[in-house]
């Protein structure tokens, strides 16, 4: 009897110790963080993006915090106004693909469940005889720099120019 007792007062202790009650605590917090990072797993914009990162860092924080048992003071965070060098390539990245309202419904890409066809510029004969006529030059496999990769497409240009003019001839 008096094992059992003993038994039942640690069990007891257990089962009510800070530690599980901590965690059973923080549970919400880990759905909130899990329901965020479902979110994340759908298509979205690049706005949304952001705003879902923020906001699977918040709720990772909280839940962390919660698991340490730690509590972290809030404090306002002022925003001070910052001045990039590349003012505008900040207000490009910003406006994606030039859309300035937020309103507007943004195209998320890869949300198509139709089937993705690439075509080359020529068919058939024509892409063969092309892909024997075009000479790709030494330093254009791999360009080092924008100067040389601009460099290589338009000397793909010019030849492709000449190759139209030989290929109506023939």
């Amino acid at each position: 009897m008096r094992q059992f007792k003993f038994v039942l007062i640690v069990s007891l202790i257990w089962s009510f110790s800070p530690n599980l009650l901590a965690k059973k605590h923080c549970a919400p917090l880990l759905e909130k963080l899990h329901h965020v990072q479902s979110l994340q797993r759908n298509g979205y914009s690049v706005q949304e993006g952001i705003r879902l990162r923020k906001r699977e860092d918040a709720a990772r924080e909280r839940w962390w915090q919660c698991e340490k048992g730690s509590r972290k003071k809030k404090t306002k965070k002022i925003k001070k106004p910052t001045k990039h060098k590349n003012s505008n390539l900040s207000k490009a990245l910003n406006n994606v693909n030039g859309v300035k309202n937020k309103d507007v419904n943004v195209v998320t890409p890869f949300q198509s469940s139709e089937a993705i066809v690439i075509k080359s510029k020529y068919q058939g004969d024509k892409q063969q005889a092309w892909l024997k006529y075009y000479q790709q030059p030494e330093g254009c496999i791999k360009p080092k720099n924008l100067s040389v990769f601009a460099a290589c497409i338009e000397d793909k240009q010019a030849q492709r120019g000449n190759f139209e003019q030989h290929y109506k001839t023939q």
